[in-house]
């Protein structure tokens, strides 16, 4: 959920943050006092003295928030099952600026699934950024690869960035679109 009425946090330990839209990787002290600007995905975007601070989900205890767990598939689910339970898993990855998520900013070109050796599964991801220079980029990969990876029988993802085709606004879906005020 969007939160837009900047809700005042204070953090109840120490916790490592990601500036925005940098991508530096930082650790907030306890007792730090912020404003929570964004709750989307189970990671938070907070405020803090003229700065944007991202929060993985993993770590919303320390802003007395409850992380999102992943999802519950049986062992014997079909990579079909496996494949839509990986872009619901995108669809809890936002971009830290924009409350709309990954897959309906049109940002990931493709998600397939391979068996591995082992039996489990392999999820080859292709994504990109809204602009090449996006210091968020390493973040939000991991951000992908972490929640495909809580996927039951995924023993890893392997998230690519490319930038070819380059995105723009018409990748969007219409609802993105419309949420964006870009119609």
């Amino acid at each position: 959920m969007y939160h837009s009425q900047n809700e005042p946090v204070t953090l109840s330990r120490d916790c490592p943050a990601v500036l925005i839209p940098a991508g530096e990787r930082v650790t907030l002290p306890e007792g730090t006092t912020g404003f929570l600007t964004q709750a989307l995905g189970g990671s938070f975007t907070i405020y803090i003295e003229g700065n944007l601070f991202r929060v993985a989900g993993r770590d919303g205890d320390a802003l007395g928030k409850t992380p999102l767990l992943g999802p519950e598939l049986p062992e014997d689910a079909t990579e079909a099952e496996i494949e839509g339970a990986a872009w619901q898993q995108m669809r809890t990855c936002y971009d830290p600026e924009i409350p709309i998520n990954i897959v309906e900013l049109g940002l990931v070109y493709e998600c397939k699934i391979e068996t591995a050796e082992s039996g489990g599964r392999i999820v080859k991801i292709k994504m990109t950024l809204t602009a090449p220079g996006c210091g968020m980029g390493d973040i939000l990969a991991q951000d992908v690869r972490e929640k495909v990876e809580q996927i039951p029988t995924v023993e890893r993802a392997d998230v690519e960035v490319v930038f070819d085709p380059p995105w723009n606004r018409s990748m969007m879906s219409e609802e993105a679109r419309l949420e964006a005020g870009l119609f």
